[in-house]
C-alpha cells in the first residue's frame, strides 16, 4: 500500500508538470513542445506499471481531478489592456472657511506711493471748514418760466363823472412861415421878412419874427433852409441857456440845412430862429443867389 502511495504521488507529480506544460504550449512558446512530449510519454509508462493493481482505476482518476484542480489554481492566463478612463466625476462640495490670516507687515526700506494707495487707513477726524472761494462766472441766462396763474379780480372801480371836451379854438397854436429874401440874414440877428403860410390863432408875429407864446403846453419847433452858399442858423428861446445851431457847408452845389427841438413853454415865453458866424467866408453876405428858409412850430399838449 506504501508503495502504491509513492507511486501515486510521483504520478500526481508528473501530471501537474504536464498541465503547466500544456498552458504554456496553450501561450505558443514552441520551444518546450519536446519537453512536453517527454513527460506525457513517462506519465504513461508509470501508469503502465501500475497494471494488475486492483486500486489502479481509484487512483488514475484521483490523480487527474488533482492534477485538474491543480492546473486551474496554477495556470494563470496574460493580463488585459487597461481599461478607458471614467467619465470626470461631480464637483465636490464646498470647503470650511480657512482661518482668519494675520495681519501684514510693511516690508523694511521704501514703499511704492501705488501700494500706499491700495492700502486704507483708518478714517481720520473731520477738518476745518475751508475759506470761501472767490466768486464764480455768471451763468447763462435760463429759460423763459411757465406762464403764470392768472391773478385774483381787483376790487371795482369808482365811479367819476365824465370830463368835458377841451379842443376849444383856445388851446390850438401852431405856424409855418416861409422866407424867400435872396439876402443873406445878418449874423446874431433874428430873422425876418417871413411870410405866413399857417398861423393859428396867430401866436407868430411876422414884424419881429418871434413866437410868442400864448397857452403854457408843450411845443415842436423845426426848420429847413436850401442855399448855394454855407448857411448857419440856430433856434433861440427865452427858455434856452444855449442857442441850439446847426450848420451847412456848400461845396458849389445846393445845400440843405434842418434842425427841430421840443420845448416846455408858459404863456408869455419867446421862440425865433438867428444866423450866426461859424465857418463861413466874409463874402457870403455879399451872395444874392436864391435862398429859402421854412419856420415851424405847433402846440403838442397843453400843461396840467
Amino acid at each position: 500500500m506504501l508503495l502504491i502511495s509513492q507511486h501515486f504521488l510521483e504520478i500526481h507529480s508528473s501530471a501537474g508538470r504536464l498541465w503547466r506544460s500544456a498552458s504554456l504550449q496553450q501561450a505558443g512558446d514552441a520551444k518546450l513542445q519536446p519537453r512536453l512530449l517527454t513527460n506525457a510519454k513517462a506519465l504513461r509508462l508509470q501508469t503502465c506499471t501500475m497494471t494488475g493493481s486492483p486500486y489502479l482505476p481509484f487512483f488514475v482518476g484521483l490523480a487527474w481531478l488533482l492534477c485538474g484542480v491543480q492546473g486551474d489554481v496554477s495556470c494563470k492566463g496574460t493580463d488585459g489592456h487597461p481599461g478607458q478612463d471614467g467619465a470626470p466625476g461631480r464637483d465636490g462640495w464646498p470647503g470650511v472657511k480657512g482661518d482668519k490670516g494675520e495681519p501684514g507687515t510693511l516690508a523694511d526700506g521704501p514703499v511704492s506711493y501705488s501700494v500706499l494707495q491700495r492700502m486704507k487707513g483708518e478714517m481720520g477726524s473731520r477738518g476745518e471748514q475751508g475759506d470761501l472761494g472767490p466768486k464764480g462766472y455768471q451763468g447763462d441766462l435760463g429759460s423763459p418760466g411757465l406762464p403764470g396763474r392768472p391773478g385774483l379780480p381787483g376790487p371795482d372801480g369808482k365811479r367819476v363823472s365824465r370830463g368835458q371836451q377841451t379842443d376849444k379854438v383856445g388851446d390850438q397854436s401852431a405856424f409855418s412861415v416861409i422866407r424867400n429874401v435872396t439876402t443873406y440874414p445878418p449874423f446874431a440877428q433874428v430873422v425876418k421878412d417871413w411870410i405866413d403860410v399857417v398861423n393859428i390863432p396867430g401866436h407868430f408875429k411876422t414884424d419881429t419874427g418871434e413866437f410868442i407864446c400864448d397857452i403854457s403846453g408843450v411845443y415842436y419847433f423845426n426848420f429847413h433852409s436850401v442855399a448855394k452858399v454855407s448857411m448857419c442858423l440856430a433856434i433861440v428861446g427865452t427858455v434856452l441857456d444855449n442857442k441850439l445851431g446847426f450848420c451847412d457847408y456848400s461845396k458849389g452845389g445846393e445845400q440843405v440845412l434842418s434842425g427841430g427841438v421840443v420845448l416846455q413853454l408858459t404863456a408869455g415865453d419867446k421862440v425865433w430862429l438867428e444866423s450866426f458866424r461859424d465857418q463861413q467866408e466874409a463874402k457870403v453876405m455879399d451872395n444874392s443867389e436864391s435862398k429859402q428858409i421854412i419856420f415851424n412850430g405847433f402846440l403838442i399838449f397843453t400843461a396840467q
